[in-house]
């Protein structure tokens, strides 16, 4: 139900995610819904976008572990031209999805997704130290890594094209460089 509730959300938005729509496309029992998120459909959703945030912390924890930053956001652009490819550019990142649409529906939808966005920042934020760069320069090319990925997301989503992110990825890694 998890996996399926991040699918929809990538595909759909947190409106268009309802739980008919999980059950339909998981296959799962209508009681196991409620059995397994007794907070109905608010906290499926942000159960699966929790868990989804997590899957990107991952990625940039295993940068930190390995100290290429280049290869880390190399990996990461790659992680979502991979994805968006494979949907055909209609499933873009269900942290947005939630951010854009989830918070009349979703009363815990604002804390969730700035919970996720700070930690990927605080991660860019570690690993930007690590190579020397200087705290508040830090903070500052997070911001910008972490909003020109998604927007570049976005933007693929928008033109039906990974060139967006590829753009995005060389002026980044200028940056860095």
């Amino acid at each position: 139900m998890l996996m399926s509730t991040v699918t929809l959300l990538r595909e759909r938005g947190a409106r268009g995610t309802s739980i008919d729509a999980v059950l339909a496309h998981s296959g799962a029992p209508r009681g196991s819904v409620y059995h397994h998120f007794p907070g109905g459909r608010a906290e499926l959703v942000t159960t699966a976008v929790q868990q989804a945030g997590d899957f990107i912390s991952s990625v940039f924890d295993a940068v930190s572990e390995s100290g290429d930053i280049r290869g880390g956001l190399e990996l990461f652009a790659q992680f979502w031209k991979q994805a968006l490819i494979d949907s055909d550019f209609t499933a873009g990142c269900p942290v947005v999805a939630l951010t854009v649409d989830g918070h009349d529906d979703v009363p815990d939808a604002v804390e969730t997704v700035a919970g996720i966005f700070a930690r990927w920042h605080d991660a860019s934020v570690r690993l930007l130290e690590q190579h020397g760069y200087e705290p508040a320069r830090a903070q500052r090319l997070a911001t910008l890594t972490v909003a020109a990925i998604e927007g570049a997301v976005v933007l693929c989503q928008a033109r039906r094209s990974a060139d967006p992110l590829d753009e995005v990825l060389v002026e980044l890694l200028a940056i860095l460089d």
